[in-house]
């Protein structure tokens, strides 16, 4: 139980109390002026409705207040999902997105690495026919001084 509610129920308590321990001086009639007319009442009496009267209000206002209060949480509760379902789906797009580009970059250098493995193997069957054909005629030079002796 809430420090607050608790203390209302004991300052009802209390004066309840009060009232039943003071009964005959709350119904002592006394004469009470109305700025229109005046009347012949119990003055304790009178109070105790006023403050009852006053007690039902705070109660209404409270259960007002606490009911717009409520309603004004579950309003924001709802945007808020609503705004996190728009992050999950727009995280969830840039995810897509960088999944795209990824792919096409590795593509792209997929591509290249072909095209420089292609590269180097013309270069290389280039450089072996060039030194086949260097050793073809170091190999002529040599045979032929020896063909002359």
């Amino acid at each position: 139980m809430r420090l607050r509610t608790l203390l209302l129920i004991v300052a009802t308590l209390l004066v309840a109390l009060f009232v039943t321990i003071n009964w005959s001086a709350f119904n002592v009639p006394t004469t009470l002026n109305l700025l229109v007319a005046t009347i012949e009442a119990p003055v304790g009496l009178v109070m105790l409705g006023v403050l009852i009267l006053a007690a039902l209000a705070f109660l209404a206002y409270m259960a007002v207040w606490q009911s717009t209060t409520l309603l004004e949480s579950r309003r924001q509760s709802k945007e808020l999902h609503e705004q996190r379902l728009l992050a999950d789906q727009a995280e969830a797009s840039r995810f897509t997105e960088l999944r795209g580009v990824i792919q096409a970059e590795v593509e792209r250098l997929a591509a290249q690495l072909t095209a420089t493995q292609s590269a180097v193997q013309t270069e290389v069957r280039e450089q072996a026919n060039s030194l086949a054909a260097t050793i073809a005629e170091i190999d002529d030079r040599l045979r032929r001084p020896m063909a002359g002796a």
